[in-house]
């Protein structure tokens, strides 16, 4: 997962932010109140649910903010037997080693397709 440590101004933060609304518009065709809304929540560092029915845009949409932004995107299929583990990722030993290596699950990255969250059970949710 990669991290900008660029600081902005409001005046270059905003200019930045519209450049990525253009630059998806592009990609992204009849969406610009979902697109709008899907960079405000990139710029307030929060997250978004797109519901819709299906085929329409939805995962290019992520992938296309993913590749805007130089970032990684990732995609989870929620089913029942999903575990937290498979979201989150865990320790596993080395034995050459003799520790405990963290392996990150997909949640670590810039932006995550959540797909089908309904499915999974309870506490993976």
């Amino acid at each position: 997962m990669k991290h900008s440590t660029k600081d902005y101004s409001i005046p270059e933060a905003g200019i930045a932010f519209q450049k990525i609304q253009e630059n998806l518009g592009k990609i992204i065709r009849g969406k610009s109140r979902s697109l709008e809304l899907t960079v405000c929540c990139l710029a307030a560092a929060g997250h978004v649910l797109l519901e819709d029915i299906p085929g329409t845009g939805k995962t290019m949409l992520a992938k296309s903010l993913a590749k805007t932004i130089d970032g990684e995107c990732k995609r989870v299929q929620f089913t029942p037997d999903l575990l937290p583990a498979d979201v989150l990722g865990g320790a596993v030993y080395n034995p050459a080693s003799g520790v405990f290596d963290f392996n990150p699950g997909p949640i670590f990255t810039n932006v995550l397709i959540a797909d089908e969250i309904n499915r999974a059970s309870a506490i993976t949710q």
